[in-house]
């Protein structure tokens, strides 16, 4: 008998906690819970949890502390981030933590569910793509261990941006949209209303590593009305 994917919620607010245990359980998951930081943090670490629901704003320890803890101990953990913050700063921090999707308060039961299984479908993504990646004379990639260099300098990525980087390379014949990237990394349906903002700002971070000049990309360069586009020599 296959085992049950177990999702771990940490919510500091009742009613959505239990709301979502009981949706997730409905849904054929296993579902266990913290409702401070501090036991959050805990679970979190352990190594157990094939997904993370993270509030970020949380009595203790915050979300966005409690997701810096995971990626220093596991790189892969695939992690939602649930907040009340929709500005574009608070996104772009819990992005750069490496937060693999975020969810902003109140949601549908019906779009949170979708986003759950993109996440759980994206981290299983890449497993035939190429294992190192060049760009140039400057970069070298090893998408194995999320790590790579240019110019001799350490690089360290998320799985997310890993991702992205492996699925345009396997692609670098023609431009890739920011709708396709949508879909085929991320896992969302086409019929998904879904911001294509998300996709610019993990490309932003992704410029800032592997590009000498990000304002002047040479590798990861936007193709006008087309998306992006990774040029490897």
């Amino acid at each position: 008998m296959q085992r049950k994917i177990r999702v771990l919620i940490v919510e500091d607010e009742a009613a959505i906690r239990d709301g979502l245990v009981d949706v997730l359980i409905f849904h054929g998951y296993e579902a266990d819970c913290a409702a401070d930081g501090n036991s959050g943090l805990e679970k979190a670490v352990s190594g157990r949890f094939d997904l993370i629901l993270l509030d970020v704003m949380l009595p203790g320890v915050n979300g966005f502390d409690i997701c810096n803890r995971i990626r220093a101990r596991d790189p892969e953990q695939p992690i939602i981030m649930l907040t009340a913050k929709t500005s574009d700063e608070d996104i772009i921090q819990g992005l750069s933590l490496g937060a693999d999707d975020y969810v902003a308060k109140p949601f549908s039961v019906t779009q949170l569910m979708l986003r759950i299984q993109a996440v759980l479908r994206r981290a299983r993504i890449g497993i035939e793509l190429d294992m190192q990646i060049r760009l140039g004379d400057d970069v070298e990639v090893d998408t194995r261990n999320l790590q790579g260099t240019r110019t001799g300098a350490p690089l360290a990525f998320t799985r997310r941006e890993m991702d992205i980087l492996q699925y345009l390379n396997a692609n670098s014949e023609r431009p890739v949209s920011r709708e396709e990237l949508l879909t085929r990394v991320w896992g969302y349906a086409r019929d998904m209303n879904i911001e294509t903002r998300t996709v610019d700002i993990h490309i932003a971070k992704l410029r800032r590593k592997i590009e000498p000049e990000p304002a002047q990309p040479r590798y990861l360069v936007t193709v006008r009305g087309a998306g992006y586009r990774l040029l490897t020599e």
